[in-house]
Order: C-alpha cells, then sequence, then structure tokens
C-alpha cells in the first residue's frame, strides 16, 4: 500500500496516540515523514497531522460544524439522533470516537462501506469541495458520499482533520517541528524559526526534505506563532531579580501587523480577526507606522474598567458588528511585546532591548502598553500579586529580562502567576483511557455535579467540566482500581461510572456554556484532592456553581482598573485616558 494512502496516514496517527513517551511518536512520525513518496504527500501530511483540513495561514475552513458531523452520522447508521447517537457520544466524550465505533459495528453503516483507499490529495481535495458548498443538505450529500469510501479509522481522523487544529493524540506542532528535524536530518532551531515565520507546518515541511530552510524570509501579514507561557505551581523562583512582572489582562491575545495605511489582528489560533474589531483596525491603519508586528491582548475597556472576558465574548467572532455592540463593548489594545519593526525582526533580541523599542514606539504614538515593574523578594511578588488581582486582573506574568521570543513554545522564560478560581466537590461521572505514557490507564475523567434536587433536570448528577492531571501516580493507580467497583457499561476506551468516587477539584474560571447541559464548564479543571471520606450527596449542587457565576460578575463590577497599564493616548470610543 502506498505511503501517501489516507488509510496510512491514519494508521501512523492511531499508532502515534498509542505510543508511550513524547521521544517515541516524534521517532514513529519521524519515520513516516521519511517514507512519503513526494513533497506534496508531506506537506499535506504534516498540515493534517498539525493544522487540519487547511493551513493555519490560509484562512480557509471546511465550514462544517459539529451538529451537521452527528446528524450525517445518525442517518447513515439509520438511527435516532437523540435517542440513541447522543448517548453514545456522551458516554465516549468524542463524536469522532463514536462514529469509528458506530460504522465499525453497525450492519447499516458497514452495507455502505466500501473503502477506496483514497492517497491524501484526493482528501484534501474533498476538504476543498466541501469548503465551496454553501447549502446544509449538499454538505451532508457529500460527506456521507465520502464516508462511504472510507475505512471507519479513516472516517474518525478525517472528521479530526475536518475540525482544524489538534488530532487529539497527544502529538502537537512543537512535536511535529521535532519530527521533521529529524526526518530529514536538519536543524531543529532553524526548523523552529521556519515554522515561525512561515506559519505553516507543510510549507516548513515542504522546505526540510528540500534542504531549502535558509530561503524562507518573514512575510508582513502572514501570523506567527506566539511566544506562550508555563503556569508557576508555587512563588518559587531562584532569582527574581532576573525577571519583570506585568499584570496579566482577561483579554484576548492578539498580534497587529501593521505596514503604513494597512493593518491586519490575528487571534491565537492565526485566524484573522480584523472584521471583528474595526475600531482597532482604524486606529492602527490612521498610524501610518513602518512595517511592524505587535504582541498583545484585546480587551472590553469602559469607564476606566477592564471589562470581564464574558463581555469580550459578544464581540469574538462577530463580523462587522453594529454601532449597538461596538458602543456597550468597546475595545482597546494593550501592547506587551513587538516582534518587528521598520524592516527588522526582532525574534532573537533579548526582552529588554524589545521592550525599549515598544516603549518608544507606544508612547510617540499613543498606543496602550503594559506596564513592567520589578519585583526585589517573595513578599513583594505576593504583594503585586494581590494588587493586580484587586483591580480585577487574573494575576501576574514574569518574564525573563534576558529572553528572546520564543515562539510556539510554552517554556519558562513566561510564567504565570495565578490563583484557583475556586473548587468545588464533584463526582466522577465517566473515565477515559489515557494515551502515550498513560496507555492502558483510565487518566481522563468526566466530572460530575448533583441536580438531584433541581426540578429542571431528571439526573441525579450533569458534567461540569472535564479533568486530565493533578493526582498524583499513587492516587492515580488507586483510582483505576476503584473504577472497577463503579463501572458501568464500556464503550471502547470510556467506562461509565455510578457515582461513587468523589473529587474535589480546583480550577481558574467558570465559564458560561450553553451547548452544555449545565450552562456552565470549568476552565483548567484539575484535581486537588480525592475525598474517599465524602459520599456522592455530599457533592456540590448546580446552585453552587450559579452562586460562584453571580459573585464573579458582580465582583468584576464593582472593580476599577487601577495601573495595570499605560495609555498615553486612547484607542477606543472611551475618551478618558488612563495610567
Amino acid at each position: 500500500m502506498a505511503n501517501s494512502s489516507f488509510f496510512e496516514f491514519c494508521k501512523t496517527a492511531q499508532t502515534i496516540a498509542e505510543s508511550r513517551g513524547n521521544n517515541a511518536k516524534i521517532k514513529r512520525c519521524a519515520h513516516y515523514f521519511a517514507t512519503l513518496e513526494n513533497h506534496d504527500a508531506l506537506k499535506l501530511a504534516a498540515q493534517f497531522l498539525g493544522e487540519g483540513a487547511f493551513s493555519s495561514v490560509s484562512g480557509q475552513r471546511a465550514s462544517v460544524g459539529y451538529r451537521t458531523v452527528a446528524l450525517c452520522a445518525s442517518e447513515f447508521c439509520k438511527m435516532d439522533y437523540d435517542l440513541v447517537f447522543r448517548a453514545c457520544r456522551q458516554a465516549t466524550g468524542s463524536a469522532s470516537e463514536t462514529i469509528e465505533k458506530l460504522f465499525s459495528n453497525i450492519p447499516e453503516a458497514q452495507k455502505q462501506i466500501n473503502p477506496t483507499l483514497p492517497d491524501l490529495k484526493q482528501i484534501s481535495l474533498w476538504f476543498e469541495e466541501l469548503a465551496s458548498l454553501r447549502k446544509k443538505d449538499q454538505k451532508n450529500a457529500l460527506i456521507q458520499k465520502i464516508w462511504s469510501q472510507l475505512h471507519p479509522i479513516e472516517t474518525k481522523y478525517f472528521i479530526r482533520i475536518m475540525g482544524q487544529g489538534s488530532l487529539r493524540i497527544g502529538f502537537e506542532s512543537k512535536s511535529i517541528v521535532s519530527a521533521l528535524a529529524k526526518a530529514f536530518n536538519q536543524d531543529l532551531n532553524q526548523v523552529r524559526y521556519v515554522h515561525m515565520i512561515t506559519g505553516s507546518l507543510g510549507k516548513t515541511a515542504r522546505m526540510c526534505a528540500s534542504s531549502t530552510l535558509d530561503h524562507a524570509q518573514f512575510r508582513l501579514f502572514h501570523p506567527l506563532a506566539f511566544m506562550l507561557a508555563s503556569p508557576i505551581e508555587s512563588r518559587a523562583v531562584d532569582d527574581l531579580s532576573q525577571y519583570k512582572a506585568e499584570e496579566k489582562f482577561d483579554g484576548m491575545r492578539c498580534q497587529v501587523h501593521i505596514s503604513g495605511t494597512k493593518a491586519q489582528l490575528f487571534s491565537r489560533d492565526l485566524n484573522d480577526i480584523s472584521d471583528s474589531f474595526p475600531e482597532l483596525l482604524t486606529f492602527f491603519q490612521g498610524l501610518n507606522l513602518p512595517d511592524s508586528v505587535l504582541d498583545g491582548e484585546i480587551c472590553v475597556y469602559k469607564d476606566k474598567t477592564i471589562r470581564p472576558f464574558q463581555e469580550l465574548q459578544k464581540r469574538m467572532g462577530v463580523k462587522k458588528p453594529d454601532s449597538k455592540i461596538l458602543l456597550k463593548y468597546p475595545v482597546t489594545f494593550i501592547a506587551y511585546d513587538i516582534l518587528h519593526w521598520n524592516g527588522e525582526s526582532l525574534f532573537e533580541k533579548e526582552l529588554m532591548e524589545r521592550r525599549k523599542t515598544l516603549e518608544d514606539i507606544c508612547q510617540k504614538h499613543k498606543i496602550a502598553f503594559t506596564r513592567q515593574f520589578d519585583v526585589a523578594n517573595h513578599e513583594e511578588l505576593e504583594q503585586a500579586f494581590d494588587d493586580a488581582l484587586s483591580r480585577g486582573n487574573e494575576g501576574l506574568m514574569l518574564k525573563h529580562k534576558n529572553s528572546s521570543y520564543e515562539y510556539g513554545q510554552r517554556k519558562k522564560s513566561w510564567l504565570k502567576v495565578k490563583k484557583p478560581g475556586g473548587s468545588l466537590d464533584t463526582v466522577i461521572m465517566y473515565a477515559h483511557a489515557g494515551s502515550g505514557k498513560r496507555g492502558g490507564t483510565y487518566s481522563d475523567f468526566t466530572l460530575g455535579i448533583r441536580v438531584a434536587e433541581d426540578d429542571r433536570y431528571e439526573e441525579e448528577f450533569i458534567p461540569i467540566g472535564k479533568s486530565y492531571g493533578g493526582y498524583t501516580n499513587q492516587e492515580l493507580k488507586k483510582i483505576n482500581q476503584e473504577i472497577k467497583i463503579y463501572a458501568v457499561e464500556r464503550f471502547g476506551p470510556t467506562l461509565s461510572l455510578k457515582p461513587g468516587i468523589v473529587v474535589e477539584v480546583e480550577f481558574d474560571d467558570i465559564q458560561i456554556n450553553r451547548r452544555t447541559k449545565a450552562g456552565y464548564t470549568l476552565r483548567l479543571p484539575r484535581f486537588r484532592a480525592i475525598r474517599w471520606d465524602l459520599s456522592p450527596k455530599d457533592c456540590d449542587s448546580l446552585s453552587v456553581v450559579e452562586k460562584m457565576m453571580e459573585k464573579k460578575l458582580q465582583k468584576n463590577l464593582d472593580i476599577s482598573l487601577g495601573k495595570g497599564f499605560i495609555q498615553p493616548g486612547y484607542n477606543t470610543s472611551d475618551p478618558d485616558t488612563h495610567e
């Protein structure tokens, strides 16, 4: 079978998912890359693994939603969506996993499947065709036609690739970059650099294979991979004098590219968001700056206050917002780094040198920017952290003074200093088998809150979040022993459990999510303690979550920002300046 077949790609992805340890995953992926027959197949393989149906910088999307996929699968299997498919999806925790298993076992689906072993190019053409269709019935017909030509495992990965981004196999972009370097014996740092300035794994793969990495050039209006921060679990840092501190805002990461009267805004997932924030676009277009790239945060800023993230969500994804939305949710951009200025890339410059350039530009052109300051000891750090919270901000960032801009990586040069947003006593509803080094172990858990006394629900518990960590190896071992007692039914890699194991979970935030049964989800939930001393009746209820959200929103309304950033002019509809 040709290595460029989609079936071979899917088998490789599955092997990577099941491999223990990142080095083993990289080795397997590198071997696959090296054996692909041509550069076009290599480009698509790298793209499908890390970016999705289309390159991250293409602006294209397959435009097929979850519900469309789920309804298509129900029709394909001749089953009721509400009574059967939704229950199966809830049990596995994954629509693509559910569809793979249904297609492998339901006779009605198997009768329609006649695999044709398409190559990667054919898969790409199908994605192009899907993206070109506008009517739902046309998309449905094409999706089912495609599925009839795929093995169930191919269907699973086709759906995941169509969704753009990670394939959820424990193998992210930085590991794909490492695999490319290994496959073609290229310098890893150079491969990382090329990926950063092109924004495309596919292009990077082709340049690795053809040994043309040195031909890569930075191009304006192509988003760059963002530098990411690592969480700091304690306040312990070896030498605080090596860091600058700044307050962390509850906003949306944004990269601004400017050349004269042209400007574009990009989100952290490298999408063009210019249309959603026309007032920012107008502001930057009016500056008439030389070629430049700024890194920073978009926040709703009104009445001298950075408003809650929930208000910013009203703007996110809204293309061409009307005057009412612009007036109700005015935004500002707060800069905290500069990556390119006047024809020169600054990625390799140290933070303090980049910072000097940034401050000079922001002061001259009245662009808001973060206030950086020194912390001499841990007492000052704690006080600064508390001050940030009192101003309604998320916490602090610590940035190493000598650090370069480590694009697309999460290292220790930038550290997030935050406190948990709260904790809840929950019950484990589902246990999901892990992958990689956790293969063969149930390590991912769907957690539920109590609604037994809530007239709105018939169930005793409903999901509130999914946790992947926070426990020790010993605790995980004990959980895996105990869940055998409470297991009700197995759905592939997922166990449905009757209420029994209570977990105190801490989280960064509560977010409104109308697509869930609870109406809320927890942001970054992790185990704080396994409460063997509690019974499911002791779990917190949905009403507790609702009260926590009410308290949070009220607190945000009561807080005025203070000195979190410096705004020498203004770039919002709010005429107030702020220092």
